[in-house]
């Protein structure tokens, strides 16, 4: 049944980005809509589904019909990306800066907000939430953000508002999915008197999300303000953990620690004091080869779950420029070889058997149909492990 109600939808929106006119298509999001998920709550075993800033291989990211669409596809989280406006409401971005993923250049009556700043120690260039209220960003609308990799996408540019944290909370509890939200830049808000945090968890809490059961993650790739939100709340926290570098506010203070100590025993063990799992770049559990072909795997999933952490690993993409080499499809002499989708079921069901507990996907109808075979066909425990 699932099967059936995700390849359906997923035609739809295919369909759709290939040409047709955009406002024909539309998404009833009610619960008796189609296919929802149950989010994985405390005794549930099986490996999530997270919507990568929804479903963004069909809709221009952190819209409210990228997540409508994640939702009819299976996914059991939306993740939606926080950054803050002038007047401190959270609204849902990959980015502070804003002229990649809206119109704000069309829009001459906010030339004058053009800028430049420095955020977690880079030089920015464009035009930046927290220098909006929010009825003036409210004015903008969304963008494809690689229209040259999903060119599918652009037909929906300029449709549709930057939505709030509020709004995106609404859609998944009328539908019965959890949110995985993430941090952006919490060092540079709370430096200019806007910190993600409070609105975040007030947020939470007015909507009756405040336990450890809550279909909920917060995810940071800075330390600091998820060992301070450890204290205020209930919710899951997950430490991202990037392939390079270190956490932004751990440079600020001059610590050496770096995202390779992280993930040793002795750094899971760290984080296993304020946090419930990690959010890994994939290359952390399988690395690739300079020739892009896929290496041995490493211990930390193991490490992890051994440290009661959860593993949830970023981020499976469509695209064969995305995927290792074993999983890549076509002829690479053929023009768009690039941006064709190559095996992601192949290369979604190796990740799925290394024991993961959680996938941000692009494409969640494929991330759902995947696991929900392995499970059905017995080749992966409920626990995420491979039999």
């Amino acid at each position: 049944m699932v099967g059936k109600v995700s390849a359906g939808v997923l035609a739809v929106l295919v369909g759709a980005g290939l040409g047709g006119p955009a406002e024909a298509v539309t998404f009833d999001v009610s619960p008796s809509a189609g296919v929802t998920s149950v989010p994985r709550m405390c005794g549930d075993r099986e490996p999530i589904v997270i919507a990568h800033r929804g479903a963004s291989a069909f809709r221009p990211e952190h819209t409210l019909s990228a997540y409508e669409a994640a939702i009819r596809m299976g996914a059991d989280y939306i993740e939606p990306d926080l950054v803050s406006t002038k007047d401190h409401v959270l609204v849902a971005r990959h980015e502070n800066e804003l002229s990649l993923t809206t119109d704000v250049r069309d829009h001459l009556e906010f030339a004058d907000r053009r800028t430049t700043k420095t955020i977690n120690g880079r030089r920015r260039t464009g035009w930046f939430t927290e220098d909006f209220t929010l009825d003036e960003l409210r004015t903008l609308r969304a963008r494809e953000r690689f229209p040259m990799l999903r060119p599918g996408n652009t037909v929906y540019d300029g449709l549709e508002p930057i939505p709030t944290l509020d709004e995106v909370i609404t859609l998944a509890q009328r539908n019965g999915v959890g949110v995985h939200a993430e941090t952006k830049h919490p060092s540079h808000f709370a430096s200019i008197g806007l910190p993600l945090e409070e609105p975040l968890l007030e947020s939470l809490r007015r909507h009756g999300w405040d336990s450890p059961c809550a279909p909920v993650f917060v995810q940071s790739f800075e330390t600091g303000n998820l060992r301070r939100m450890r204290s205020a709340t209930r919710v899951r926290l997950i430490q991202l953990i990037d392939g390079e570098g270190r956490p932004y506010d751990l440079t600020k203070a001059g610590e050496p620690r770096t995202y390779d100590d992280m993930v040793t025993p002795a750094g899971l063990e760290e984080i296993a004091s304020y946090a419930d799992g990690v959010g890994v770049v994939i290359a952390r559990i399988v690395p690739t080869g300079p020739d892009g072909k896929l290496g041995a795997p490493t211990s930390l999933v193991r490490d992890a779950h051994q440290r009661g952490l959860q593993v949830h690993v970023a981020t499976v993409r469509d695209e064969n420029t995305h995927l290792p080499v074993e999983y890549r499809r076509g002829d690479p002499a053929e023009r768009g070889y690039q941006r064709a989708a190559g095996d992601v079921a192949g290369w979604l069901e190796h990740l799925y058997r290394l024991g993961v507990d959680g996938v941000f996907a692009d494409d969640p109808d494929i991330a759902r149909a995947t696991r929900d075979r392995l499970l059905a066909d017995g080749r992966l425990l409920s626990d995420g492990r491979d039999d």
